[in-house]
């Protein structure tokens, strides 16, 4: 137990324990009144009875403002803008006890700062145990007082740290704006850029309703086996797909646009009706696939990057490489029927063995291309440059 002095009109002393509210009854009876407040000798409201020690002189009253009876009536100094006094504020209808060197001192340029430097500056309201009201959140205003009373940021389990940092805004704690936002981005869990496996990919293709669009756009199937894989109409739009094993895999009308196939293994893939506009496939092998659909839907590799690809034998009858690279390429033996190749850059490429019948070559390079062995003549009239 601690044993401490109360005053009223006449001091008492008493032993104290328990909790506030038992020492408010004990003030009650003792002294006759109905006691609401204790403050301390410097005029702070005391909120906890652990803030009492041994023969501390504490002051009661029934809920008007604190004022020292031994200073006949005259407000007690801890209320006239003493920058070490004591002060209680209530925040959100939470009350916490400090000085006003805490408020003042380690950030002189913020809110608190000028609220509380000189005395009734920001005409500051009081409530009737004369704590001055702010109406801010509790929660988050704790970590920001004890901020300023140790200079550490220390925040209880539960507590968001971006509730904090936006009251360290408003309050314009500026030291403690940083501390939360290096705080905040090193609690973002790291983002995973791990590739796909094949397991994973297989678990979220069965997963998925044959009628629902699947989409991958963006994701990193990086050096994967999806080799024999039903693809059909899938979304690869930007996917990263380099180094993949994509042989003999049905993608059937798929969407590669903008996609990274370089160094990947197509041989004998379905492309039928393929859409690969601006892709990256350089050094990538696609032999013998069939980009020839039936019912007349054409594959598009408008703008791709087919530098060194190996796509011999591979069937391309109406297919549009135009304005691709297909630079070092190798195209024995395919058929390009009709194959629109306007502007395309077929420069040191091998086409000996195709089908160019009705093939649009206008405007492509053709500089040190390979025409050996071809199934049709090629008209002067294809070809411009």
């Amino acid at each position: 137990d601690v044993q401490a002095t109360l005053y009223f009109s006449l001091p008492q002393v008493v032993a104290v324990y328990g909790t506030l509210s038992d020492l408010l009854s004990v003030a009650s009876n003792k002294l006759g009144i109905k006691a609401t407040s204790v403050y301390n000798g410097k005029g702070g409201l005391i909120d906890d009875i652990a803030l009492i020690r041994d023969d501390d002189v504490l002051f009661v009253c029934e809920g008007e403002p604190f004022i020292d009876p031994q200073t006949d009536g005259r407000p007690h100094e801890g209320l006239t803008g003493s920058h070490t006094d004591w002060l209680t504020l209530n925040v959100g209808g939470r009350y916490f006890t400090t000085t006003r060197s805490t408020l003042v001192n380690k950030e002189p340029d913020s809110m608190l700062a000028h609220m509380f430097k000189d005395k009734d500056a920001w005409g500051n309201k009081q409530d009737h145990r004369g704590a001055f009201l702010i109406d801010r959140s509790p929660e988050y205003f704790e970590p920001i007082l004890n901020y300023l009373r140790h200079g550490q940021l220390i925040v209880n389990d539960g507590i968001n740290l971006l509730g904090v940092l936006e009251e360290a805004r408003f309050f314009g704690i500026d030291s403690l704006i940083e501390h939360l936002e290096i705080a905040i981005k090193n609690s973002q869990p790291a983002e995973d850029h791990s590739p796909i496996s094949r397991k994973e990919f297989v678990r979220f293709l069965l997963a998925t309703p044959t009628k629902s669009e699947l989409r991958c756009q963006g994701l990193n199937f990086s050096g994967a086996d999806l080799s024999r894989l039903d693809l059909r109409y899938i979304n690869f739009k930007m996917a990263n797909l380099s180094r993949c094993n994509l042989a003999h895999a049905n993608l059937c009308c798929a969407n590669l646009e903008r996609a990274d196939l370089s160094g990947s293994v197509l041989d004998c893939a379905n492309l039928q009706g393929v859409k690969m506009l601006c892709s990256n496939a350089e050094g990538a092998s696609l032999k013998g696939c069939n980009f020839e659909d039936p019912s007349g839907l054409k594959a598009n590799l408008e703008g791709a990057n087919l530098k060194g690809v190996d796509m011999e034998g591979s069937q391309m009858t109406g297919i549009n490489l135009r304005v691709a690279t297909l630079k070092n390429a190798k195209l024995k033996n395919c058929n390009l029927r009709g194959a629109t190749l306007a502007g395309t850059d077929l420069e040191n490429c091998d086409l000996s063995g195709c089908d160019l019948q009705e093939a649009n070559l206008r405007g492509s390079n053709v500089k040190g291309a390979i025409f050996e062995e071809m199934l049709t003549p090629l008209h002067m009239s294809q070809s411009v440059r």
